[in-house]
């Protein structure tokens, strides 16, 4: 599975902090529970300074921090990262009124986690949610939900088929994208003004439907083929992609218009205060 599934953003007090699944536990980038708790324009700085206060801090900082790969603008990259009983032992050193606070609801996610694993239609009952508070509409939630269940079977697929680490991920990915809307996601990601955010939240009906044959058509290929090793992968991987790439193409010749959008399906927050005055 790849770290585009097992990361993702947790909110505390209007505060983003990415969370990523490592060894079946809630992993924290610490920069960001920095940013939460103290509203430092310099987190790595805070850190530094606080690990010169704490001594015992610094002593065990390698057992604390763990580098794990995390999506951010510039692709995915070692950021480090602490579980919930890391997380609490660096609280212990942030003089801050926001502390029990972030306590509390560490707590309480670290149980939903556990609840999760007992019964993971809690998982997707707490993502729809998630995105209905964002101001999605139920439609587009009913498309994410099926793309987020394709792109997991076709993650499976590459995991059982040869691909070994996130970079083999990150390389098939770009196959299908490449060859379904001519653009790598990174290089999506930058044609819609994105950075931390996710590619997919940002697709509108049409972009969906095309990425999501683009990954379904992959794995029917990967299955129909019994396809193994990274190299047939990638092809494969291109060719699901043409598949869907064509259809896209039909498409934009009868409609005379691209596509491959730069406009956002979400506006930002910012933007629909605007709309509701």
């Amino acid at each position: 599975m790849t770290n585009e599934i097992t990361t993702k953003i947790a909110l505390f007090k209007g505060k983003e902090i990415r969370k990523t699944l490592h060894n079946g536990e809630w992993w924290f980038v610490i920069t960001d529970v920095i940013i939460a708790l103290t509203d430092s324009a310099q987190p790595e700085g805070y850190i530094k300074d606080m690990r010169r206060r704490d001594s015992e801090l610094s002593m065990g900082w390698g057992q604390i921090a763990t580098p794990l790969s995390i999506p951010t603008a510039g692709g995915p990259q070692k950021l480090n990262c602490a579980n919930t009983e890391g997380i609490f032992r660096i609280i212990q050193s942030i003089p801050s009124p926001k502390a029990e606070p972030f306590k509390r609801w560490l707590a309480k996610v670290g149980y939903e986690r556990i609840q999760e694993i007992e019964n993971p239609e809690l998982a997707t009952k707490r993502t729809r949610m998630l995105y209905k508070l964002k101001g999605y509409s139920d439609d587009w939630i009913e498309k994410r939900m099926r793309g987020i269940v394709i792109r997991e079977e076709l993650t499976d697929e590459w995991k059982n088929r040869g691909a070994q680490n996130h970079q083999d991920y990150e390389i098939l990915t770009a196959e299908i994208s490449k060859a379904t809307f001519g653009v790598t996601p990174s290089e999506y990601k930058k044609l819609k003004g994105l950075k931390r955010e996710n590619l997919r939240d940002h697709m509108d009906d049409f972009e969906f439907i095309f990425n999501m044959l683009g990954e379904r058509a992959t794995t029917e290929i990967h299955r129909t083929e019994d396809s193994k090793g990274v190299g047939k992968l990638k092809a494969d991987a291109k060719a699901g992609g043409d598949i869907a790439g064509g259809a896209r193409k039909k498409l934009e010749e009868r409609l005379k218009r691209s596509v491959v959008s730069k406009n956002n399906f979400l506006p930002k927050p910012e933007d629909r205060k605007q709309l509701n005055k």
